[in-house]
């Protein structure tokens, strides 16, 4: 990637030294926030799947010698069959989950990740079979032991399998974020009784917005010196400016300004539904159709 700040098609500067190297960008220059699963979790869903594929195929296996011993079945015939078992559970299943759910699994499903190209795109039958092949090496075969190593070496977490079929594990489970709503401080309500905030262009009421939702997150110099740039752009379209904290501030005229646009929208929606007769009546004397 480039180090230095190039222009876009929208004339925005872009500049792609904040870019990760292995982010997905789009071909408008946009990066996508895909995040690949850490070792940690990817580890946890290949222990549960390992875990439920060896212990159905322990099952299956302990019933069958069971039913084989019982009709005396030739022991050539009961290790092929043992045989057949292994790659039913080892290769086959694995292989069928993961091309039905598009790189899903128990364990997969229970930690939260998915299988996906490298460019975000959902795996089909050609992933999944060359991960299921390599997979009885590095999973079944060495306990997980060859697929650790290998995952402890790259940054997405990758094994072998994913390195040849192109293919990493993404995170898709994300926390649940709510943008909190502001009403008017009690310290300025008496002032907001007698305000008068005019409207703001809409750029400016944007960066209101995403300061006090992001406000939480900054370090108390930054959060302070933004307030106070915001306070002195939205001054100009406040009369009378109240003795606050500047924070404060602009939590009182965002709150203002969405009441005041929601009462306006209230009042503009009731009366297009009193016009409403007049406007979608017909004509005085024009008979009414019914549609055949």
């Amino acid at each position: 990637m480039p180090e230095t700040a190039t222009v876009d098609a929208t004339g925005d500067s872009v500049d792609y030294s904040e870019i990760d190297d292995q982010a997905l960008i789009t071909g408008e220059a946009v990066a996508l926030d895909l995040r690949p699963a850490g070792f940690v979790l990817r580890a946890a869903g290949a222990a549960i799947d390992f875990v439920l594929y060896v212990g159905l195929y322990l099952i299956g296996l302990t019933v069958f010698l069971t039913q084989a011993a019982a009709a005396g079945l030739d022991e050539a015939l009961i290790r092929a069959i043992s045989i057949a078992g292994v790659v039913l559970f080892w290769v086959v299943a694995p292989i069928v989950v993961e091309t039905v759910s598009r790189g899903k699994s128990l364990g997969k499903l229970a930690v939260g990740v998915r299988i996906v190209r490298d460019d975000g795109g959902a795996i089909g039958l050609r992933h999944a079979f060359i991960r299921g092949l390599v997979g009885v090496f590095e999973v079944f075969m060495t306990a997980g032991g060859a697929a650790m190593l290998v995952g402890l070496l790259n940054s997405r977490a990758k094994r072998l399998g994913d390195l040849l079929a192109g293919t990493y594990s993404q995170h898709e489970r994300f926390p649940t974020f709510h943008t909190p709503v502001y009403g008017v401080p009690v310290s300025l309500t008496e002032w907001s009784q007698t305000a008068d905030v005019a409207r703001m262009p809409d750029a400016l009421s944007r960066r209101i917005a995403q300061f006090l939702a992001q406000a939480r997150g900054l370090s108390p110099s930054t959060r302070v010196r933004l307030a106070r740039d915001l306070a002195s752009e939205v001054s100009v379209y406040v009369s009378p400016i109240p003795e606050s904290d500047a924070e404060l501030f602009l939590a009182a005229v965002a709150s203002l300004r969405r009441d005041r646009e929601l009462q306006a929208i209230t009042l503009e929606k009731r009366r297009l539904e009193q016009l409403r007769p007049v406007l979608t009546g017909l004509p005085h004397r024009f008979p009414q159709r019914l549609d055949s």
